[in-house]
């Protein structure tokens, strides 16, 4: 049965507090056991989700569940916005794009075949969706993603501010090069009045510089003769962005291409 909802509104986010447990118990609910990790299984079964039983936690596990969703909604918010090391930095001490594959896993796994369980938590928190092409394809292939939650200061992004990211020329991709905007507290794309919170190299006006680069700004209000290069944020909502390459080449994973930070403009 196929629905097609364009141009329709529907909530597809998840919830952040201890109603985030019913949901997982629907789905394990709905889907066959064989599908599911084993390892996972047995944790949630010991907080009572079980297929084919009834999940009831009493008062004592309820109080559990939500202090369990409150620490770990905070914990992942600062994984994904500030993390720590510098393996999460595409230039470490040099700039504030970050990646959640840090050592170039899908799976999330170092030379030594560990776990980043830090890096794992921060993608699944931020993102929908996942494959190798992300990470491993080769070059002119597949797609890279970089994401920025502040500003070349380190100040969080702030919907009342306007920036500029600098894209130098001979952007290292085969195909083209895009941006997107996201809410902070909602992770969806950013709703703002305009349609799509993104821009790419294929917008018909979008201005080139005369060096080949390009200018990118976001802000409440368009800079003065910038509103073809501009995209629009909101006046108290935090956001973050994500810059995509689709068939990044060797310059992008070699870091001798280097994309500008936001930066404040004034």
């Amino acid at each position: 049965n196929f629905i097609n909802v364009s141009g329709q509104q529907f909530n597809t986010i998840h919830v952040m507090d201890d109603h985030f447990y019913e949901e997982v118990n629907e789905v394990i609910q709905r889907e066959p056991g064989e599908g599911q990790d084993p390892e996972i299984l047995g944790q949630l079964a010991s907080i009572g989700i079980k297929k084919g039983q009834p999940f009831k936690p009493d008062a004592r596990m309820q109080k559990i569940l939500k202090e369990a969703a409150d620490v770990a909604a905070v914990t992942v918010r600062a994984l994904a916005s500030r993390p720590r090391e510098d393996m999460f930095y595409y230039y470490p001490g040099n700039g504030v794009w970050t990646t959640p594959f840090p050592g170039g896993s899908y799976q999330f796994l170092d030379k030594n075949n560990a776990r980043y369980l830090d890096a794992r938590a921060y993608f699944h928190f931020y993102a929908t969706g996942i494959t190798p092409a992300m990470v491993q394809a080769p070059y002119g292939k597949g797609s890279t993603y970089a994401v920025a939650y502040m500003d070349s200061t380190g100040n969080p992004l702030d919907g009342t501010k306007t920036y500029k990211v600098h894209v130098p020329a001979n952007v290292p991709g085969k195909s083209f090069w895009s941006f997107t905007l996201y809410d902070n507290q909602t992770r969806a794309m950013l709703q703002t009045d305009q349609q799509f919170p993104g821009i790419d190299m294929n917008k018909k006006d979008l201005v080139k510089n005369a060096d080949g680069s390009y200018d990118i700004y976001f802000g409440f209000k368009a800079p003065e003769g910038k509103e073809a290069n501009w995209l629009q944020t909101a006046p108290g909502k935090g956001w973050n962005m994500i810059w995509r390459i689709y068939g990044p080449t060797k310059p992008w994973y070699d870091r001798s291409w280097k994309i500008g930070d936001p930066e404040v403009v004034k």
